[in-house]
């Protein structure tokens, strides 16, 4: 085979080879931009104006971050307590600050609760004499204002009777005792006051004698009044002796 023959093969190999690659990576993708139109809204605007919005829509209804500044006052107490906790106890933490605050004053709830109804339960106690579940200690009673706030005007004797026939024994002392008060305060003794207690009256008197016949008759009245024992006629007796002997010594 001839030169010039093998250069034409070389040359038709060498072309079919170039566009053999001119046809295989010639792969790249055609995008096309789409853009839309934009609207542009040409109606007139109405211009509005607002008079006095700071004024009208300044309440604290319309505060939406609230501080402790613009808290109400439980709030803001509350707050403070929780921070003298803090400072008291050297705790670390808001977050337990505020809980122990909580905690506290649960705890001062509860003991409101129970003082009040502890008053509640004394006043009926010194008021009527007995327990509001216990037993009915006196069928008649007299009330406060009709014989304390009256005691210059009471007749105690016929009182006094008329609780022994019905064997109420307690309230028959209770009245010895009224009528005791009066008499000392008749014998310029004492002062009598609704207010005043056994030991104001203790300390009023001034013989030694009389004072000791008073502590005595106090401690009877105390013991059979307040004390709510039952006692029995010999029982009585003895502390009626006690009021009548001490009442005949004021009446000399």
């Amino acid at each position: 085979m001839s030169k010039w023959l093998y250069l034409h093969i070389i040359f038709l190999f060498f072309g079919i080879s170039q566009n053999a690659n001119a046809t295989v990576f010639d792969e790249t993708p055609v995008v096309k931009v789409i853009q839309d139109s934009i609207y542009t809204d040409t109606e007139p605007i109405d211009k509005r104006e607002y008079d006095n919005l700071k004024d009208k829509y300044g309440g604290d209804e319309f505060t939406y971050e609230r501080t402790v500044e613009n808290s109400g006052w439980w709030s803001r107490f509350k707050q403070w307590l929780s921070d003298f906790f803090k400072d008291l106890f050297n705790i670390n933490s808001d977050a337990q600050a505020s809980d122990f605050t909580d905690i506290a004053l649960k705890v001062f709830y509860v003991v409101i609760f129970l003082l009040v109804v502890f008053f509640i339960v004394k006043a009926i106690i010194n008021k009527e004499g007995n327990w509001v579940f216990g037993k009915s200690s006196d069928k008649r009673i007299i009330p406060v204002t009709d014989i304390e706030n009256n005691i210059y005007e009471t007749n105690f004797k016929s009182l006094i009777a008329e609780a022994e026939s019905e064997d109420n024994y307690r309230l028959a002392i209770r009245y010895y005792y009224l009528w005791l008060l009066k008499t000392l305060s008749e014998a310029e003794i004492i002062e009598y006051d609704v207010e005043k207690t056994n030991s104001d009256y203790y300390l009023e008197i001034e013989k030694t004698e009389t004072k000791e016949e008073f502590s005595y008759t106090s401690y009877l009245y105390n013991y059979i009044w307040y004390g709510e024992f039952d006692i029995d006629g010999h029982q009585f007796n003895k502390a009626k002796n006690a009021f009548t002997q001490f009442l005949k010594t004021l009446w000399k």
